[in-house]
């Protein structure tokens, strides 16, 4: 029929343009699926990928450049799959322009849990840096994999900060792909390799230290924050969250802070009622302050800065005292590190010596059995400990 005759010379035509792109024994081929443009690699791995052009002279006229295009980028290297190559191509052809301040902006509803203070310090840069990359005219990243490792250059492998960032841009990526808001390209990969600061182990500072520390400090204020780091377990911001609530069985001492957890949902710890564990003397007798009595006649606290910085504020103070210094190097030769939370991590550590509960202890302490185990193992009884200690007792 003159009209299929018609067809595959005008097939055959274009047929003719694609070899001259497609270098010889390529595995490129064309083949027509569902009235659209179907761009086909035979090899040891089969790809393929339907475009938006129609099975047409219309339609292999507009999708020549981009089939070339598509090509090229495969074979350069700079996509390593046939999706990712078509997808690169098809942003690049583009004459949208995406506002990337808007959906900055729109994305900052989508984690409504992060105080104005971490949208600040933990998200906009790194989301500045990266609209920074996607708006370049040249050397712009061409996936979620360039732009994660392009943006998080200037933290440091292995560095808290550079999680945090990682973990920021990662979720905003996610979201706007899954919204079609960016193209699928720039999803991130799901693995993301990272060079690991080993942890450093947190120093629990012994009660004879804490009465030593008391007893140093000239500030009466700083004195009451001591013991109610030590006593309590708190972390030091959270001197700043403690009120008086009726109970059950009367008033109770509770810390109403609330912490983020992490990861993508935005939960944040509970607020508990404190359980006071006793620093003892050097005889081992309990020394009761009366925390929650001065609590309630509103004796005053040091000042703590803005909201979360109590550990900075603790440091800060504490940090140039002889005695703190000479403990720090007392730490430092086995490992260890005095911080702010050592006197939190007395209270882990003493809790454990009291044999008590991981699930108890980690509820009087404000954070999940897991996270307490992560932080907090090796202060649990060692079972290794105990059969060796078994088989040296005299029958």
């Amino acid at each position: 029929m003159p009209q299929t005759k018609n067809k595959e010379e005008w097939v055959q035509h274009y047929r003719e343009q694609l070899r001259e792109i497609f270098a010889k024994n390529s595995g490129w081929y064309v083949r027509k699926s569902s009235k659209k443009i179907r761009i086909e690699i035979k090899g040891d791995i089969k790809q393929s990928k339907t475009l938006h052009f129609d099975w047409s002279k219309k339609g292999f006229a507009e999708a020549i450049p981009e089939i070339q295009q598509i090509y090229k980028r495969f074979h350069l290297g700079k996509s390593k799959t046939l999706d990712e190559a078509c997808e690169v191509v098809k942003v690049s052809d583009s004459n949208k322009k995406i506002d990337f301040q808007s959906l900055i902006n729109e994305f900052r509803d989508f984690v409504p849990n992060a105080s104005e203070e971490t949208w600040n310090k933990s998200y906009v840069p790194v989301l500045h840096i990266a609209q920074e990359l996607l708006e370049r005219s040249k050397g712009k990243p061409q996936n979620g994999e360039e732009l994660l490792l392009l943006s998080l250059k200037r933290w440091q492998q292995g560095s808290r900060s550079r999680q945090i960032a990682r973990r920021a841009l990662t979720k905003f990526l996610n979201w706007a792909v899954s919204r079609i808001k960016l193209p699928a390209a720039y999803a991130p990969p799901p693995i993301q390799p990272e060079v690991r600061k080993p942890k450093k182990i947190g120093y629990a500072f012994s009660d004879q230290q804490i009465l030593a520390l008391i007893e140093d400090e000239t500030n009466p204020q700083w004195q009451f924050a001591y013991q109610l780091l030590a006593v309590y377990g708190l972390r030091p911001e959270e001197l700043r969250w403690l009120r008086i609530i009726d109970g059950v069985n009367g008033k109770e001492l509770h810390s109403i802070y609330q912490k983020s957890m992490g990861g993508l949902r935005g939960d944040k710890t509970k607020p508990r009622k404190l359980q006071p564990l006793f620093v003892k003397d050097a005889d081992g007798n309990p020394i009761d302050w009366k925390l929650q009595q001065r609590i309630e006649i509103s004796e005053e606290l040091p000042p703590l800065g803005s909201d979360g910085q109590g550990g900075l504020a603790l440091y800060t103070h504490i940090k140039r005292k002889k005695l703190y210094q000479r403990i720090k190097e007392e730490a430092s030769k086995i490992g260890q590190e005095a911080i702010p939370y050592s006197f939190r991590h007395r209270y882990a550590k003493a809790s454990h010596a009291n044999g008590f509960p991981i699930a108890n202890i980690a509820q009087a302490m404000g954070h999940t059995p897991e996270v307490h185990l992560q932080n907090y193992s090796r202060f649990a009884p060692d079972k290794t400990t105990e059969i060796y200690n078994k088989a040296n007792l005299v029958a």
